[in-house]
């Protein structure tokens, strides 16, 4: 299938934007937040909330979805946010009577608990040893503890 780039990605890509995700949802973990001033596409600098993930490029939150990170999260506090999943996904909001495309953030679907009993831990543990997968991704997919990321990648 041919890969194709979606004109937005030129204006702005440093951050993770909705054209980022293709029309999907994509779990994160935010490494940190934090008020950082950003250069926008018409180059005027303004003070945001950025949420630095790994393995990804920054998440700029606003007003909504810093609400809908709180609230996810259980936590108002930027630094509780740190090494927590949520889930981007993109939709349209009314913006000066225009439709436009913006990221907004929902809970994440409760991932199944890896455990050395679990019937795929074999699998994932030569996955991952391997290089097929990486924990990171098997992340996106299992619960895994640090004793278990441990056992995997002994």
């Amino acid at each position: 299938m041919e890969t194709k780039t979606h004109w937005k990605t030129l204006t702005n890509p440093d951050y993770i934007g909705a054209y980022s995700l293709n029309g999907k949802d994509l779990s994160v973990t935010i490494d940190k937040v934090a008020r950082e001033l950003v250069t926008g596409t018409n180059g005027k600098k303004e003070e945001c909330i950025v949420a630095h993930l790994k393995g990804l490029k920054p998440f700029i939150i606003n007003k909504t979805n810093a609400k809908t990170i709180a609230k996810v999260l259980g936590s108002p506090y930027i630094e509780d946010w740190s090494n927590k999943v949520i889930t981007l996904y993109p939709t349209i909001t009314k913006l000066k009577g225009e439709d436009v495309e913006c990221l907004r953030v929902r809970e994440i679907i409760a991932l199944p608990i890896l455990t050395e009993a679990h019937e795929k831990f074999k699998a994932v543990k030569n996955a991952v040893k391997s290089g097929t997968y990486t924990m990171e991704q098997m992340k996106s997919k299992y619960t895994i503890t640090d004793e278990i990321e441990k056992l995997i990648l002994a």
